[in-house]
């Protein structure tokens, strides 16, 4: 009985080191929840710190808005997508004060000659 107490020990400490290692290499960009900060006490708690990371902590492979591992195509991605446009939006605005400025600046050559 003794033995299996050392194995479950020893297994227990190996996961709540690994734990602890995946908590602090993590990008907070793929933390769930609540802040980093505040994950990296919790996973202080041997096994029951650990097993809330996971559950809750940590965001999954291919949960949606995810690209933990970069492997999807950038056109998979909604907030790529969002960019796009928001970036044509935005040269399409550039473009019309442009030939604004123009038509003011030929306006105020003319009115000097």
């Amino acid at each position: 009985m003794i033995r299996l107490y050392i194995i479950l020990g020893v297994i227990a400490a190996a996961f709540w080191v690994f734990t602890i290692v995946d908590c602090l290499v993590t990008r907070p960009s793929a933390v769930r929840a609540l802040p980093k900060a505040a994950w990296a006490f919790i996973v202080l708690l041997p096994v029951a710190g650990g097993i809330l990371w996971f559950t809750f902590g940590k965001q999954r492979r291919g949960t949606p808005g995810a690209m933990a591992t970069g492997s999807g195509a950038p056109d998979d991605d909604p907030e790529f997508l969002r960019r796009l446009g928001e970036d044509a939006d935005r040269e399409e605005r550039i473009r019309q004060l442009e030939e604004q400025l123009a038509e003011l600046d030929d306006d105020h050559n003319d009115s000097k000659d």
